[in-house]
């Protein structure tokens, strides 16, 4: 693409997401392209993810979450969609997903699944489901015109400068409460399609709030004021799995 050419598209990208939004799918033409920019755009971001964090060098833990991410990746109905999962240390319990499927999980989190395959799997399903719902890629497309703009050309470095200069603690911030209940039902809906005990997804959800309420986990209040009351999520979850068929 001629400079001029980027210019213009970074001019009618103007700041607001629906141009933003126009100007990726106008880039990126049918769904296999769509997925394949998408992936370039997370590879970039992971390596910032990575160059930035520790890993927690647990091999026995991450070959769980190895195994579990491709267990639910082999349900996925788009075979188009590609995704890996890598522990990080860090003292707060959080989870997050990067366009093009890259799964970020924090052994304090992991620690407080008490590494339960079920429960880790609905962990992993719930951010696989934001990137088959393009909520990951479209939080990145709500930032600013350059944010967009520097996706013209997915894979080659444009994106990693951004993300370096917001900061890893952007990706922490929160979805809508749409997104996260249809992360939660989509999520709940895979882990039962790979053959995991869906009661695991409600159990954690169970265990989050006795936690939350008695103050006894540090660092749990922070992740869960990024998602909606776990109340409303156990109840809508729970009516889902009681009515919906597996993907």
């Amino acid at each position: 693409m001629t400079k001029s050419g980027f210019y213009k598209l970074g001019r009618l990208a103007g700041g607001k997401a629906r141009k933003a939004k126009w100007m990726w799918s106008s880039l990126t033409g049918d769904e296999t392209e769509a997925i394949a920019a998408e992936y370039g755009v997370g590879r970039d971001m992971a390596a910032v993810v990575r160059e930035r964090s520790r890993y927690d060098a647990d091999p026995a833990l991450q070959a769980l979450l190895d195994g579990t991410c491709d267990r639910l990746a082999g349900v996925v109905r788009n075979k188009l969609h590609r995704f890996e999962v890598a522990m990080v240390t860090d003292d707060q319990p959080t989870a997050y997903a990067l366009p093009g499927g890259f799964v970020f999980i924090t052994r304090s989190l992991t620690e407080l699944c008490e590494c339960d395959h079920d429960e880790l799997a609905f962990v992993i399903a719930h951010e696989m489901a934001h990137v088959i719902r393009r909520h990951a890629i479209n939080r990145v497309l709500r930032q600013t015109a350059y944010a967009a703009a520097s996706m013209v050309a997915p894979g080659r470095g444009a994106i990693a400068p951004w993300l370096r200069r917001v900061g890893l603690e952007w990706l922490e911030r929160a979805y809508s409460r749409d997104q996260e209940f249809e992360a939660d039902a989509l999520g709940g809906l895979l882990t039962r399609a790979a053959g995991f005990d869906t009661d695991g997804a409600l159990r954690l959800l169970e265990r989050f709030q006795r936690l939350d309420r008695a103050a006894t986990a540090p660092g749990l209040g922070a992740y869960l004021s990024t998602h909606p009351p776990v109340h409303e999520r156990i109840a809508k979850l729970r009516n889902k799995l009681a009515v919906a068929e597996t993907p």
